[in-house]
């Protein structure tokens, strides 16, 4: 036997073996491989497989200060191929799904609302040259069509299109009051790299008690679509109202908020578009409960919301339901691991994400796990279980990235197809919108 021969034929072997396993583990994206750090002047990654998790990440925004939409306002055309995003200098942009790839659609907004469930259209306001009176306004996603739709009321908003995309709705303050107590909600500050990021006020807290505080009179009210008709709902309320949102599938159904901090408020309202059948949702029965980011259901029939039994207590949090036909209710329990700002739920109804927070910061699946149907027999009893949580992006420093400033609020929410959990970060310095697989990777 030739031993030189043999010894070749055995590194070879080593080497094809070397190389087939090398080939089958997944690959992470670091930033020695990108030769990318925040003073690089480069673009970020673009993809990179989450060393922790195994989950693959797709930065799918090119503009720095770019983001996507607030957790429960719906960004996805009904037949679930795009989404729209926006930048800091107020454009509405367009991507797609099946690649990511973007196009513009409108400039110089001043809040971008929902996509309608109905059709491709794009709903938005612009400020006209009174900056106390907004115009609302309909984009086309299709065929780029803009036109104006009415000039709202003095000091009005609107944040949410109805199913079948003939009303609106929102809000005003009354007179002319301003001054202490407004609260302006999210504000723009610069990051490290000079870009406009959207976050969450330093004093949020104190400018919240003292809106709530301030008992300005404010009104609610719808606007027809087609003919810009104003409805008032709730007149003269000194409550804050806030955080409205109409049922996905019913399109009489308005979800709304009596907004401010809120273990001092009962938050959880719904409302008919007549005015009929105004209606609490949940009723805290502890001092310091607090029940809040609440959402919609694919369904329309479901109410979602975060629930604290009471407040900032280890071991007391639930994801919680109410089914807006049947007056059923469901409260998960949430561990540690599972707590995030926000949670949403899949399109299918199924499962969880979460955008997790400072003590927690993780993108997030979290899987419902009912409880054992072995309890006392009953009638209203609330059903119950817990979470099982499973991570998908480490949003703390990394070698790929830096840190999330959680003052900009990630907001996560499953593609159409569930493929995807969208969210915002501020990872690379400027905001940028990200969507993170759902399935582990298996190639690099």
């Amino acid at each position: 036997m030739n031993t030189a021969k043999s010894f070749f034929g055995l590194r070879v072997l080593n080497m094809l073996a070397s190389l087939i396993l090398t080939a089958a583990l997944p690959v992470a994206v670091h930033a020695a491989d990108t030769d990318w750090t925040p003073d690089s002047g480069k673009e970020p990654p673009k993809s990179w497989i989450d060393p922790d998790t195994g989950h693959r990440v797709i930065r799918i925004t090119n503009e720095p200060g770019s983001d996507s939409f607030y957790f429960n306002f719906n960004a996805f055309t009904p037949d679930g191929k795009e989404m729209i995003y926006t930048t800091s200098d107020g454009n509405l942009m367009v991507v797609k799904l099946s690649n990511f790839e973007a196009r513009p659609l409108a400039k110089g907004i001043t809040r971008a609302i929902v996509v309608g469930h109905k059709t491709p259209t794009i709903y938005f306001t612009k400020e006209n040259e009174d900056s106390f009176h907004l115009s609302l306004w309909a984009a086309n996603i299709d065929t780029g069509e803009i036109r104006k739709i009415t000039d709202l009321p003095r000091r009005a908003s609107v944040v949410t299109i109805n199913a079948d995309e003939t009303l609106g709705a929102g809000s005003y303050i009354e007179g002319d009051i301003v001054g202490p107590g407004v609260y302006g909600g999210k504000m723009v500050q610069q990051n490290r790299m000079g870009e406009k990021n959207l976050g969450e006020p330093e004093n949020k807290g104190q400018n919240m008690a003292m809106r709530l505080a301030a008992k300005l009179p404010n009104t609610l009210f719808t606007v027809n679509l087609q003919t810009g008709a104003i409805t008032k709902l709730i007149e003269h309320s000194t409550d804050w109202l806030n955080h409205f949102q109409f049922s996905p599938s019913d399109p009489t159904l308005l979800m709304y908020c009596h907004e401010g901090a809120w273990h001092q408020v009962d938050r959880i309202w719904t409302i008919r578009t007549d005015g009929t059948q105004n209606q609490l949702v949940h009723h805290r029965i502890m001092e310091m409960e607090i029940a809040g980011h609440e959402w919609w259901g694919a369904d329309g029939d479901t109410l979602w919301y975060q629930l604290q039994f009471p407040r900032n207590v280890a071991g007391a949090s639930f994801i919680s339901a109410y089914n807006v036909k049947t007056g059923a209710r469901v409260w998960y329990h949430q561990s540690v691991d599972a707590g995030s700002i926000h949670h949403n739920s899949s399109p299918d109804g199924k499962i969880f994400c979460g955008d997790g927070n400072n003590g927690n910061p993780w993108i997030l699946l979290c899987y419902p796990v009912p409880n054992a149907n072995d309890h006392t027999v009953g009638t209203n009893l609330i059903a119950g279980g817990s979470l099982k949580v499973e991570r998908l992006v480490n949003m703390s420093k990394t070698a790929i990235h830096g840190a999330q400033n959680y003052r900009l609020e990630p907001n996560p929410m499953f593609t159409p197809d569930q493929k995807y959990v969208i969210f915002r970060a501020n990872i690379f310095g400027p905001d940028y919108a990200f969507a993170v697989e759902v399935a582990k990777a298996t190639t690099p």
